[in-house]
């Protein structure tokens, strides 16, 4: 620009120039990114203790099996506290504001924790584990991530009714695989366990969200889950007992919810037959 006055070039003044652009909204973090990423520091921190505290010691050769246990039950720990952190960012995020980078974030740190964790863990399962199969465990580790991924896919782009997930959510179906590997059922029971797990979570089986009185369940639940797995770690007074009844309730829940779901669908399809055939009469 020219200067009237002095015929020369000029540049604006320096508060018409702002020298730090104004960070891209799509890049700022809110509180409930923040917990997503917390999510995923859990999820990746599970993987390193399965590695470093079960998978490694075996390899060596190593016979402290305590240190297996800790180290099994803190990735577990780590996988529940993932749940709680993936609990929460949905929660904050309806009651603040969500960066526009949110949904990406929590498929993203859902797939770490709630899919290659637990998948990591089987795999490890079918490696030190006596009677089981390291070829076959691979497999069945596939599926859980497989599973867990095309789950995530499908809930970003299908959409269902409000209140409702379509299939197994993804922490469920993680809490589930891991609790059934921590059973100790024989291989076979395991893996067909295992595999029904994620039909579940590809299914079209309705599970309701976790809102009002069943997230303060679920949490309260998470939270019974954390103290058996210390119980067990630290080898306490009925700790193997805590830790195999509460695995076997989780395979309960597991179980039941969908047999109530399918029930409910049921009952709703014969009531719209009913009124259907109601209309009709004259």
């Amino acid at each position: 620009m020219i200067d009237p006055d002095t015929k020369a070039g000029w540049v604006p003044e320096a508060d018409e120039i702002d020298e730090e652009e104004e960070m891209p909204l799509s890049l700022r973090l809110s509180i409930a990114d923040t917990l997503t990423l917390g999510n995923a520091t859990c999820g990746f921190m599970a993987v390193y203790f399965t590695t470093t505290g079960i998978l490694i010691p075996d390899l060596m050769g190593s016979q402290e099996s305590g240190m297996a246990r800790n180290s099994a039950a803190t990735a577990v720990i780590l996988m529940l506290c993932a749940a709680v952190f993936d609990l929460f960012d949905g929660l904050v995020a309806r009651k603040l504001r969500s960066s526009p980078m949110g949904a990406e974030l929590d498929n993203l740190s859902d797939l770490i924790s709630f899919g290659l964790a637990p998948a990591y863990f089987v795999l490890v399962y079918g490696m030190v584990a006596e009677g089981a199969y390291q070829r076959v465990a691979a497999v069945g580790a596939i599926v859980v991530l497989l599973a867990v991924v095309l789950r995530l896919a499908r809930f970003s782009c299908v959409t269902v009714k409000d209140g409702t997930f379509q299939g197994m959510p993804s922490p469920f179906g993680a809490l589930t695989v891991v609790s059934i590997v921590l059973l100790e059922l024989p291989f076979v029971a395991t893996l067909l366990a295992i595999l029904g797990t994620a039909w579940l979570m590809v299914s079209r089986v309705e599970y309701p969200k976790p809102r009002g009185r069943l997230a303060v369940a679920m949490l309260s639940w998470i939270v019974v889950g954390m103290g058996m797995m210390a119980a067990w770690a630290f080898d306490a007074p009925s700790g193997q007992l805590l830790l195999q009844t509460g695995c076997a309730l989780q395979l309960v829940m597991g179980a039941v919810i969908p047999l109530f779901a399918t029930a409910r669908r049921v009952n709703n399809f014969r009531g719209n037959r009913r009124e259907a055939r109601a209309a009709q009469l004259p």
